[in-house]
């Protein structure tokens, strides 16, 4: 039997999507995309491991890259996402480099997350340089910035060198994504498909179910649960009443714990509800979601605690 022959008028690109911290990268890719494929929220860092949302745009396809926000890393977790981050650039065709600008602004006269973020996101230009490795510039959330300081922003960031081609946008409400898009579908070179057409993401179904729980934990208890917290999916199974999930929640202490399930287990409840919820709709089926939590201190420095998140190991 014949192998299928790719169509020749198919064009295919990877489009890493790099920066700081909560600049709005998953808030991009599932714009681009058309649907959510990767979780979104208010803490910085949400993204842990590389997620590939899939656009087709006429017969073009692009393969976004959603990558962990690039920081200073200092627990084992937090290297293995900058590394999983750099590495999505590595095989990459484009790379769309997105900066949140009124932070980016703001961290020149001010410190706190604001600094971070900008001393970040020129450390993340510095590597593009050193690289000698060209990006697309996207200047994100411009409805919360004056037109003249943007213009301003966005020549300073051009004289770098690190940028061919800048774009100011808004992730959240649009703006400017139709140009963006457009622009990427153009410098997409010939190539086959390498999904199919009507498929949105690579993540696994096990993994997409943890994301979504770790979503709704993150939104429940953005202000008081730190970041020692993940969420792993134990089991995956089809019965006569849809699929049947069961998870745990880690934690890193044993307060967390009961921060986690609330009192009389009400705040789990309510996760958990959110969750089934958004799984249901997002599988199309029926899902019955059990939720266990449990302590594990050190499991950020795990190996296979990151290995089951999609991260590769880091020493």
């Amino acid at each position: 039997m014949s192998e299928e022959i790719p169509r020749i008028d198919q064009k295919c690109a990877m489009i890493a999507v790099i920066g700081a911290p909560n600049a709005g990268k998953s808030t991009l890719v599932n714009a681009l995309v058309g649907a959510k494929v990767s979780i979104v929220t208010q803490k910085v860092q949400t993204t842990r491991a590389r997620v590939r949302g899939i656009a087709m745009e006429n017969d073009a396809q692009l393969v976004f890259i959603d990558t962990p926000g690039i920081f200073t890393p200092k627990r084992r977790l937090d290297r293995a996402m900058v590394a999983a981050a750099w590495e999505g650039i590595g095989g990459a065709d484009q790379t769309l480099l997105v900066i949140d600008a009124p932070s980016y602004l703001a961290g020149e006269t001010t410190g706190g997350q604001a600094g971070k973020s900008r001393s970040d996101t020129d450390r993340i230009i510095g590597g593009l340089q050193k690289a000698k490795r060209k990006a697309v510039l996207a200047l994100n959330k411009i409805d919360d910035i004056a037109r003249p300081k943007l213009l301003a922003l966005a020549q300073e960031l051009n004289e770098t060198g690190a940028f061919t081609d800048v774009f100011m946008i808004s992730a959240k409400n649009g703006d400017g994504l139709k140009d963006l898009k457009n622009f990427l579908v153009e410098k997409t070179p010939p190539g086959p498909w390498l999904y199919p057409e009507d498929q949105l993401s690579d993540i696994s179904d096990r993994l997409m179910a943890a994301e979504v729980t770790r979503e709704k934990l993150f939104l429940r208890l953005h202000q008081e649960l730190p970041y020692d917290s993940t969420v792993e999916t134990d089991d995956w199974k089809q019965t006569k009443k849809g699929i049947r999930v069961e998870q745990t929640i880690y934690v890193a202490r044993d307060g967390q714990k009961g921060i986690v399930l609330g009192k009389g287990g009400e705040t789990l409840k309510i996760i958990g509800k959110a969750a089934r919820e958004e799984l249901t709709e997002l599988i199309g089926q029926p899902v019955h979601l059990f939720i266990h939590v449990k302590v594990r201190k050190g499991w950020s420095e795990e190996a296979a605690r990151l290995r089951n998140m999609g991260l590769d190991v880091v020493e």
